[in-house]
């Protein structure tokens, strides 16, 4: 698994009994280093946190016997079984044990890598949504078993789970990824931190800072083990999600496509794109900068934008609509471009 080579804590979402906790074990093993699983569904906040101790007069806070074990390691993988079922008050003890390697007054070796798994709510007892503040911390990853692979596995057993092991010089790709992940944020400056309002999306991955940086390291070290494009957009939509990802990831393929400015200065004069995906990206910018500075000439040429979509991808210029619709600015009326959409709007009661 890259995240575990290139040392970013992933969790992985799939429903019980499809193998997650025996593939991270044989990564362990092949990897050679030793794997403390820890079910967090069944822990207390003080066994992340540090029990409280007296010592010499003064309050310690002692770590537990496995992180222990682990820094008399020096290395190893950390896994967090069933984060999911944990508590809110145990996840916020989780916090810095993921991003800082820190239980109680001990710090991890910074080579102890932190894997966790994760049912959807819903699909087991006692499911939690994770924090917001838990979850920006992962890069997420959807875990699936194909028929194929388990009759194949239950037949001629179980093969060894495919490691991608990034060169040792990939940190010397993170400054060029870095940059090109600024260059996305200055123009799109409203996903540089966007967290869901949904609880189901904000316990996934969404944009902040930090995992901006996370897709940064992410994308250096799968540059540098030539992983494909699938790997590539798996970890984009992981750390920042679904929405900022698909655009990040179309940017990075074209980023000659105009700013959004550009395009709200000049609707019908930029050649559109045909491909569905590069269409929506196009969109969801130019509506997204509207919807920053809603002025009545920006709101009204957003529409123009989402006229000359809707040729290409009706169904996105339907949800850019609706976003539209939303920043109205007081007194200005409805322009012509925009009443294909008036029993859309109408309906959803934004008009």
């Amino acid at each position: 698994m890259l995240c575990v080579t290139a040392n970013v804590p992933v969790v992985l979402w799939g429903e019980p009994g499809t193998g997650k906790t025996s593939t991270v074990r044989a990564v362990a093993d092949m990897l050679e280093v030793p794997c403390e699983t820890v079910i967090a569904s069944i822990r207390e906040p003080t066994d992340f946190s540090g029990l409280p101790i007296v010592v010499s007069g003064a309050v310690e806070f002692a770590p537990p016997r496995w992180a222990e074990r682990l820094a008399e390691a020096g290395h190893g993988i950390l896994f967090f079984d069933e984060i999911s079922a944990s508590a809110p008050a145990v996840q916020s003890a989780l916090l810095r044990v993921v991003l800082e390697r820190v239980v109680g007054d001990l710090v991890l070796p910074g080579d102890i890598r932190v894997v966790a798994a994760a049912n959807p709510p819903g699909l087991a007892g006692d499911s939690w949504h994770l924090t917001p503040a838990l979850a920006n911390r992962f890069c997420h990853l959807n875990w699936t078993m194909a028929t194929a692979t388990f009759t194949s596995g239950f037949r001629h057993g179980w093969q060894e789970p495919p490691l991608l092991e990034p060169a040792a010089a990939w940190v010397d790709g993170l400054g060029p990824q870095r940059g090109l992940v600024a260059d996305f944020i200055e123009a799109r400056p409203s996903l540089l931190v966007n967290q869901p309002a949904n609880p189901d999306a904000a316990g996934r991955g969404w944009p902040s800072a930090r995992s901006w940086d996370t897709l940064a390291r992410l994308l250096a070290a799968a540059e540098a083990t030539g992983a494909d494009t699938e790997v590539i957009a798996a970890l984009a939509r992981g750390t920042v999600g679904d929405g900022a990802g698909l655009e990040f990831l179309v940017w990075r393929e074209r980023p000659d496509l105009p700013a959004p400015e550009t395009l709200l200065a000049d609707p019908e004069g930029i050649p559109w794109p045909s491909r569905p995906d590069l269409s929506y990206a196009l969109l969801e910018a130019a509506v997204a900068a509207v919807a920053d500075n809603p002025t009545a000439d920006r709101w009204l040429a957003g529409w123009r934008v989402i006229a000359r979509a809707s040729a290409e991808t009706p169904d996105a210029a339907a949800v850019a609509a609706r976003t539209l619709a939303r920043c109205r600015p007081p007194g200005v009326e409805i322009p012509e471009s925009a009443k294909a959409f008036l029993p859309l709007l109408e309906a959803a009661g934004l008009i």
